[in-house]
């Protein structure tokens, strides 16, 4: 089928301006579901929702055919420093650029899956199709896709919009945040007395920086773990009797987030609490066919060591979407509209060949 793709172009750019305008910082959502709702029911698609999760089914949906999910979110970050345009008005200068928050991450996937959904459940499908626009992303919340995929179909496949200059990312780093508690003894610092907190959490300190888990990707490399936060005390002539320091640990998919953690418990002295152990590292064999279909058309898979929804799905998927990644909740975020226009072209000829 040939497809007007420059006219499917345009029609995401001029929704995506839209989506722009409405500040959507993760958990405030509403007034973009509304736009976004709006749309899709104004296309004559029947739409759900929950929270801020808006989704719609392809026509004559039968549980016999597999089922592909196109998913992106419409959350963004809050705006950091030194934008020096309104972060919340879309600006297209004559380059092709189009400056907003949230419009490489990730409303350009947003609006090209969109209409990529659209167009494509016009025809005869060998595959049910699901879009699904969801919340909170940015902060890995409850409320987003986690709350929406039970009450989905049994999905086959995922592709996930988020900004990899449209090269698939086969696999994804996980995420488990882990807070360390070290305890002494109060005291006073002129005098030989108390037992220092901070003493206590060197050498784990030191552990968490020098040790290697055994197990590497192939895709994502090593497990990485960063201290990254460190409290203790009060004031200066006081020993603190409390000391504690946060640990981001990035795993790859050779563990669970539960197997490190059991793992890290054997070796430090301190006691270690993990906030969560949901968001774990994904990975799609190299020969699926959506892979290979991807392969095929000179994208290159990569293995991601940035989270996204596609730590909450237990069924294949790639992470593959307009936009750099390196431009993600930066001073004047932007899109090319040629990127855009060139995502809707590959989108349908990856989702053509297999539907």
């Amino acid at each position: 089928m040939n497809y007007d793709v420059k006219m499917l172009s345009v029609e995401a750019v001029g929704l995506l301006k839209q989506l722009i305008s409405i500040p959507s910082v993760s958990r405030d959502e509403q007034l973009a579901a509304d736009c976004l709702q709006n749309y899709i029911e104004a296309q004559g698609m029947e739409t759900c929702r929950k929270g801020n999760n808006i989704w719609c089914m392809s026509p004559a949906f039968d549980l016999k055919k597999p089922t592909l999910l196109l998913n992106s979110h419409i959350d963004t970050v809050k705006p950091v420093s030194g934008w020096l345009k309104d972060p919340f008005t879309p600006v297209l200068e004559s380059n092709g650029k189009l400056y907003g928050l949230g419009s490489n991450d990730a409303g350009a996937s947003v609006v090209s899956l969109l209409q990529v959904f659209l167009v494509l459940c016009k025809g005869k499908l060998s595959h049910n199709l699901i879009f699904l626009a969801s919340c909170e992303e940015e902060v890995s919340g409850k409320g987003g896709i986690e709350s929406v995929l039970p009450d989905l179909p049994t999905i086959d496949f995922a592709i996930v919009g988020e900004p990899t200059e449209m090269h698939p990312a086969i696999a994804e780093k996980g995420l488990m945040v882990i807070d360390v508690e070290a305890h002494g003894k109060s005291g006073h610092a002129a005098r030989n007395e108390g037992d220092n907190a901070i003493y206590k959490v060197l050498d784990d300190i030191c552990w968490f920086r020098d040790y290697q888990f055994q197990k590497v990707s192939p895709t994502l490399g090593p497990v990485k773990m960063s201290v990254t936060v460190i409290h203790a005390g009060t004031q200066h002539n006081v020993v603190p009797d409390l000391c504690t320091f946060t640990v981001d640990v990035r795993s790859n998919e050779c563990y669970s987030n539960k197997e490190l953690f059991e793992e890290i418990k054997q070796h430090i002295a301190c006691v270690p609490m993990a906030r969560s152990f949901r968001l774990n590292s994904t990975s799609t064999p190299l020969d699926h066919p959506l892979v290979q279909r991807a392969i095929a058309l000179g994208r290159k898979p990569f293995g991601s060591p940035t989270l996204s929804d596609q730590a909450l799905m237990s069924f294949p998927s790639m992470k593959m979407g307009p936009g750099k990644s390196a431009r993600s909740h930066t001073a004047d975020e932007f899109i090319y509209l040629q990127e855009i226009e060139e995502a809707i072209g590959l989108y349908l000829q990856l989702l053509e060949g297999v539907l």
